[in-house]
């Protein structure tokens, strides 16, 4: 085999593998939109880039090349550092610089290209030889690549809130926005005709140009319309590669930019469906306004005046009596949120900036424990990226079932019997149906005004995005306003649903799980939560007891909050850990550190026992067959002898566990039965703990 025939033989080797590097990356893509795949998804895509990379390397034999290893081991470097430094709520903006920098090594390539084809000092140093086509590629190359450059770098500054996120529209926007693109390409095209005297500077005059276009193709786009814009810079990201592997007669990246630009396109084309509207309107900046359109007639003069944090039923601050109201001082949205079997919860953006999803995830959870049928309805542009809302609730472990897209959860809105919104304002607001004029004006939304009862856990009642004011913020029966963080808001909701107040409980309200039991009330105790609360605040000694409960409701922040309040309040805690709470060794204390618990308050068994008995309160969370005093007396029981932490010598026990059935061992808890000196509090934890949080700093 002569020479010439092994560069044959290694060329198409290169391009077998470059073309089975693309399936991959198609493939990965195909599994990225399914959540169940999603994860595997994309680490198909990153072998394949990495696999191209090298494939790339070695047939342009510049794999020995030292500069472009130490790059890459730089980029390598920073990409994991942003990986494990950037939050989900920081991933829109992420994903729009990473944008920026494919749409700028795109537009190097093509500056070099191009300069390489008009200067034979350039060719010899690059070894490019370049026709008439490449150059053309190049230029067009150059011109997308910075374009996608600028414009992504003023989305991640938007949505950064390094730039308000408001659309910037001045007189004259639109002709000047022609005339640098007009003049962009003719600099481009000269930059084809001179020598390379003037070469240079044309190309770098034609970057510029496009840079500015760019930005100012950018900064007319409002926040409502970011996702939108995000999907179409990646696209463009993609279009640039694309074009410069034309440029340089790269197949492979001729390929992958291809897939990147079509599948960015389709996902904008989507976008814009979803927001009924088409991509020249994003892109002139017709569907934003300046100030905010009225989205009725109604004055806002006669809307009640609500401060950050506060709770504002719409309903009357007198309901009258109605068949299965227990109380009128139950609050309307309470008694709906206890008597609801249908729910649906609507995510949006306030939910990302509150980092609420795992207090959503807790709602939801106490929901399904009482038997209601749960769904989360998801807008296309609920974030701002498409998915966004998905991947945050994924996160805390939502199950995939119950999230469902806008046109197959729109058709049941009318038979809910409660709609709790967390952070969405635009996605879910009437005012798109009826408010001509205004930039959401037949955009398709999410039917909540269609259900029986709404609670909004909104941070204020200000017009979103969008600058259209919402109808469902008017005085209405059957609308809840819980206004402020939502972090905080849910919280509280979920503490009202869960308590068994004394209202609730004087009403004849019956107990669920999640409400607090106390096994034997003394006289003293009017509800049965003031007696445990009184013992809490008084504790001076306390031992928390966390055990797989703990692990399955994810509470060991609410854990550690419990603990923090607890010793402001002056109480000395300590953490008491049964070798085998968890799924194995060390877990508890793993758990308990990723929430910042100081290591020196986590105590083994043996150290903690002999503590038991002067402790004030024993608090147990997500704990059983390790806490059984069974084990010392119920022989021939699978824990009989089994050392386990002495909760039982405490002076009060605080148990918050799921519910009173028997642990893994199936043995039967005697501090289930009633006595005097435990508290249950039964329940999902995440909610329980919450709830004694709450009865601690409202007594």
């Amino acid at each position: 085999m002569n020479w010439k025939e092994a560069i044959v033989l290694g060329l198409s080797l290169a391009d077998i593998l470059g073309f089975l590097c693309v399936i991959g990356t198609v493939w990965g893509i195909k599994m990225m939109s399914s959540p169940a795949t999603a994860v595997r998804g994309n680490l198909l895509g990153a072998v394949s880039m990495a696999v191209a990379i090298i494939i790339t390397l070695v047939s342009e034999n510049i794999i020995g090349q030292g500069l472009l290893w130490a790059g890459m081991a730089v980029g390598t470097a920073i990409g994991y550092w942003s990986a494990l430094k950037v939050t989900m709520l920081q991933m829109p903006q992420m994903v729009a610089l990473l944008n920026g920098l494919g749409g700028g090594s795109s537009a190097l390539v093509s500056l070099l290209t191009l300069l390489a084809g008009g200067s034979a000092s350039v060719a010899s140093v690059t070894g490019l030889n370049m026709g008439m086509f490449e150059q053309i590629t190049a230029v067009l190359g150059l011109i997308v690549g910075g374009v996608t450059l600028s414009g992504s770098i003023v989305a991640g500054a938007k949505l950064h809130g390094l730039m308000s996120s408001r659309p910037v529209v001045f007189e004259g926007q639109r002709t000047l926005n022609n005339a640098v693109l007009a003049v962009t390409a003719v600099l481009g095209a000269l930059s084809l005709m001179m020598g390379t005297g003037t070469l240079f500077v044309l190309a770098m005059l034609t970057l510029i140009g496009s840079l500015v276009y760019g930005v100012l193709f950018a900064i007319r786009v409002g926040g409502a319309d970011m996702p939108i814009t995000v999907s179409l810079l990646n696209s463009f990201s993609g279009v640039a590669a694309s074009i410069s592997g034309f440029a340089i007669s790269n197949p492979l990246l001729i390929s992958i930019g291809a897939v990147v630009g079509a599948s960015g396109l389709i996902l904008t084309q989507i976008m814009c469906r979803a927001m009924n509207r088409s991509l020249g309107q994003v892109l002139s900046g017709a569907t934003t306004v300046l100030k905010p359109a009225h989205a009725t007639d109604k004055s806002t003069a006669s809307a009640p005046v609500r401060s950050r944090g506060a709770e504002v039923s719409s309903a009357s601050t007198a309901p009258t009596a109605s068949a299965g109201s227990a109380s009128p001082a139950v609050p309307a949205h309470i008694q709906a949120a206890r008597n609801a079997r249908k729910v649906i919860v609507v995510p949006g953006y306030g939910m990302a900036l509150a980092q609420a999803q795992s207090d959503v995830k807790a709602l939801i959870d106490m929901f399904d424990s009482r038997g209601a049928d749960v769904k989360v309805g998801v807008h296309p542009v609920a974030g701002r990226m498409p998915g966004h809302m998905n991947v945050l609730l994924a996160e805390v472990d939502v199950a995939y079932d119950k999230l469902y897209e806008m046109d197959d959860i729109n058709p049941e809105f009318a038979d809910a019997d409660l709609v709790v919104v967390v952070g969405a304002n635009d996605v879910i607001n009437p005012a798109a149906n009826t408010a001509e004029g205004t930039p959401i004006y037949g955009m398709p939304i999410l039917n909540v005004a269609e259900a029986k009862h709404i609670v909004i856990c909104n941070y204020d009642t200000r017009p979103g995005y969008a600058g259209v004011e919402n109808p469902l913020y008017q005085p209405s029966s059957k609308v809840t306003l819980l206004l402020g963080d939502a972090a905080m808001t849910l919280k509280k909701l979920l503490a009202d649903i869960a308590a068994g107040d004394g209202a609730g409980a004087a009403a004849g309200i019956a107990p669920t799980d999640g409400q607090a039991v106390s096994a034997a009330p003394t006289a003293t105790t009017s509800t049965s939560t003031v007696g445990y609360v009184d013992i809490v605040k008084q504790a001076r000694k306390v031992i928390v007891v966390p055990g797989y409960g703990m692990a399955l409701a994810q509470a060991q922040a609410d854990v550690k909050k419990l603990m923090d309040m607890l010793e402001q309040n002056g109480a000395d805690v300590k953490v008491g850990i049964h070798p085998v709470a968890g799924r194995m060794p060390g877990h508890m204390n793993v758990l308990l550190a990723e929430v910042d618990v100081a290591y020196d308050k986590l105590y083994e068994m043996d150290d903690i026992n002999p503590e038991f008995a002067d402790a004030d309160l024993a608090l147990v969370v997500g704990a059983n067959d390790v806490i059984n005093p069974a084990a010392n007396t119920a022989e021939g029981t699978p824990i009989y002898g089994m050392p386990i932490l002495n909760v039982a010598e405490a002076k009060h026990v605080v148990i918050c566990n799921y519910d009173t059935k028997p642990g893994y061992a199936g043995v039967d808890n005697p501090l289930y039965k009633p006595s005097s000196k435990v508290t249950l509090l039964l329940g999902d934890a995440a909610v329980t703990v919450k709830q004694l949080m709450a009865d601690l700093s409202t007594r």
